[in-house]
Parts: structure tokens; sequence; C-alpha cells
């Protein structure tokens, strides 16, 4: 999961149910998804996201590193099957939220998701990757 509801995460940030929906149907209505980054690097694209949807639990992702053609894609593909890259992290701008003095948490609503990294600590511990696949 590339985000999971309902969790505080290290900033203190709670991802609400619903808060891809609008971003995730800009997304559809333009045929992409967000882009597949090693550690938040805007410059290093290091696959495709072919599926990404909210449900019950949070945002589902799933992906293709671009082993063949990329050498740190490979690299990732190989941490990820040793477990020793297992996060996921969001990248996004905030378009909703409130603070919840009860939680001393923001509580997101709506985020503008613009990427969803590999990464070897993500901010909400809950966010990892279940399956890897062989080459």
């Amino acid at each position: 999961y590339g985000s999971v509801f309902g969790v505080k995460d290290s900033h203190d940030d709670v991802v609400m149910s619903g808060a891809f929906a609008a971003s995730l149907r800009a997304w559809s209505d333009r045929k992409a998804l967000p882009a597949l980054l090693w550690q938040h690097r805007m410059d290093e694209p290091i696959g495709v996201y072919t599926e990404m949807k909210e449900d019950d639990v949070g945002l589902y992702v799933r992906g293709r590193l671009l082993i063949d053609d990329d050498p740190l894609a490979k690299r990732a593909h190989a941490h990820m099957k040793a477990g020793s890259l297992t996060g996921l992290s969001i990248g996004y701008v905030l378009k909703d939220w409130e603070y919840d003095r009860s939680k001393e948490a923001f509580l997101l609503k709506e985020i503008d998701l613009w990427e969803v990294s590999l990464v070897t600590f993500p901010s909400n511990d809950e966010a990892r990757i279940s399956d890897v696949k062989n080459a």
C-alpha cells in the first residue's frame, strides 16, 4: 500500500479515506497514473504503476520496475526481494485538511497525488511493499 488510512505518520498526518479519490479520477481522465520514483527523487523514475485505487485499507498500488532498462530499478528490485527495501511513500500537494486536537494530528482529506516512491523509511509505517515478483 502506498498509504494506509487512519494511521498517524511521523509528520503527525493521518490520511483519511477518500483523500485520493479526486486525484485518481483526474489521473484516470488523462489515462495515466502517478510516477513510480526512487526515494522521492523526481529525476529518478524507476518504473510505472499499472494499477492504483483506494480500498478500505488505503491506497493500493501495483507496478512494474524497469529492471531490464534501468540499473537503479534492478538494484531496487534486488533490495525488495532481499527485504532491505520495504517502504512506500506518497508525494503530493495537499488540497484539504483539518487539525484534530484530540489526536494531535493533521487529518488529510484531499490529496493531489503526484508520485508514490519506493523508500527505505516510510513516514507511514504501515505503507509497505507486500509482494515482489521475480524478474
